[in-house]
Formats: structure tokens, sequence, C-alpha cells
């Protein structure tokens, strides 16, 4: 039987898979005023998932981050063990599986299969790339992928990964979607594997095991390195703009000043890619639209105050985050 169809701006999401991701992409839907189906077929796991969806709801209004109760929001979500049923009236499909593809691609089949018409699809993978996931299906143009930064209540970034066959209908309607739910999305041009957020991540873990693994630092101090310096810079300004602030002459005067070092830095893992000049001009060009090199001090303020404002809430949650850093 074929779910019947409902209207992007009215109708419900279905998120299918009620592991952590799922529960956050819950939070996120119902938090936005969208009605939740989540489909979880396990039982032991059906049980946690509302727990854990009003846990992570309870956080958020402890902390003044939603407008409603954290009754209203979690009785916008509703559990089901059936397909058919966590697709009735759904416009969005949010698929949160394991990493595993085909999983991913026997989920898809169903999906698509029951899915009310002009309903998108959306896979929450970290690596793989619709083309493989959805490829054969007769309805692949309402696929894409939409992977989040975890968790995604906190972390407001989506990748929006269309494959070649995905229709622009579908991307657009995605990224209204995202938007409406508080959500920044940004569009990943090509399919590649890990996408933008896992290569960025994966780039700083390789380099990270490689400096442990040659004794240069122990792994707790590095990790310092991150959050007490890379991390606090990177929550307020990307590296693109930090190099532009961070040099006077912006990014052109850092990568002449710096990319040989860089570069070096790289053949000592056996990388070639260099900043050409033509690369670091394009870099610039676009940075510079929203951060334009003749008001260099007044960003510079901005970033300052920015990591004031940052550092004073650092303060005011000095307990929590005591907690999550590693005992001396």
């Amino acid at each position: 039987m074929t779910a019947k169809a409902s209207t992007p701006d009215s109708g419900a999401i279905a998120v299918v898979g009620g592991g952590s991701i799922g529960v956050a992409w819950a939070v996120v839907f119902a938090r936005s005023g969208r009605p939740v189906q989540l489909l979880e077929p396990d039982k032991e796991r059906r049980r946690a998932c509302m727990p854990e969806v009003r846990d992570r709801l309870d956080g958020l209004s402890a902390a003044g981050l939603i407008d409603e109760s954290a009754d209203v929001v979690a009785g916008r979500v509703s559990l089901s063990d059936r397909t058919e049923s966590a697709l009735l009236g759904a416009v969005h499909v949010q698929e949160c599986a394991p990493e595993n593809l085909e999983l991913k691609r026997s989920i898809f089949v169903e999906l698509d299969a029951l899915a009310p018409p002009g309903t998108t699809l959306a896979s929450s993978s970290s690596t793989i790339p619709c083309s493989a996931i959805a490829g054969d299906l007769a309805g692949k143009d309402r696929c894409m992928i939409a992977h989040p930064g975890n968790p995604p209540y906190l972390l407001p970034i989506v990748e929006l990964v269309p494959a070649p066959f995905t229709s622009d209908v579908t991307i657009d309607r995605v990224e209204s979607l995202m938007r409406s739910a508080k959500m920044s999305p940004v569009r990943v041009r090509s399919e590649i594997e890990g996408f933008v957020f896992n290569r960025l991540q994966g780039a700083l873990l390789r380099e990270a095991y490689c400096l442990v693994r040659d004794q240069i630092i122990t792994p707790r101090d590095l990790d310092k390195v991150v959050t007490a310096g890379l991390g606090r810079r990177w929550s307020v300004i990307g590296p693109f703009a930090t190099a532009e602030l961070n040099t006077r002459g912006g990014i052109s005067a850092h990568a002449q000043r710096l990319g040989p070092a860089y570069a070096r830095m790289g053949a000592e893992r056996g990388q070639d890619d260099p900043w050409t000049e033509s690369l670091v001009s394009r870099v610039a060009a676009d940075i510079h639209a929203e951060l334009p090199p003749e008001l260099w001090e007044s960003h510079v303020r901005r970033r300052d105050q920015a990591l004031i404002a940052l550092e004073r809430a650092r303060r005011d949650a000095a307990t929590v985050m005591h907690e999550l850093e590693f005992p001396e």
C-alpha cells in the first residue's frame, strides 16, 4: 500500500533509524514544529528512543535553546516499527541507518517503493555517496545525501550532496526544509567520499596520529592544542578567514609567507598539493566578498569580540567544561 502525498510545508518528517543520529534528527525536526515519525524496527532500541529524545530536549530547554517546553516538542515525535506507517504523510525521509552500503541500499529500495510521490529521500551517510546507495532506483531523482555534524541539534551544519541524477527540485526542497529547521545547509558540488566535513576531520586526525606516533606530543596535549586553540578560533571563523585575519595583507600574504613551510610539512607526509597563485587568488576573491580587505582592522576587532563572548560563555559554563576535560 502506497502512502498519501502531503504538501512540503506542512507534512511530517520520517526518520528511519533510532540510533544516536536518528534521535538527534527527530529533535531537530520536532523543535522546528514538524511532526516526526521515528522508525526503529528493533524492540529494545525502540524502548530507548523516547527517553533519549526527552533527555536531549531537557538539556536544550535548561539552556534556553528551545522556544517551547520539552513536553510540547517531544509530543511531536511518534515511534513506529513499520515502514508504511512511518511514511504516512511524510514530505521528507531522513535515513539514519548504520554506515553499511548494502543495508542503506535495501532501505532505499523500500523507501522508494513506499514513500509518497514527491517525498524527498535523504541519507545521513558520513562517507557513502548517493550514487552508490540509490543509483538503481526508479525514483533516484528524489534521492540525495544530507549529512549532519553530530549532534545536529547543537551543530547546525548539514552537507547537501546530490548525485548526478538528483533533480534540482529535490536539492532546493531539501535545502529549504533544512533552513526551516534552523540548520545551516551547504551544497557540496560533486560527489566525493567523505564529503567535506569528514575529509577535513580526517586530515586533522591523520596528522594527529602521526604526531603521536612520532612521539612529538601526547594524545591529551594534542587534544588541548585543538580545544584551547584551533577549536576555539574555528568556532568563530574558518581556516580561510583565519588566514585572512592573522596576517596583515590578508590571505595572499599569508600564503606567500607560510605556504612554503606548509608545503614542506605536506611533503613529509607524501603530499604534493601546492597553493598555486591562481588557487590562492580564487580563495581570496571569495573571502574578500565577505571580509573586504580595506576593513581588515574592523574584521580583526569583530573576531576578537566574538572570541571574548565565547570565553565569557566558557567561564560561565566552567563546571560543565571541566567535566569534559581529561583529569590531571
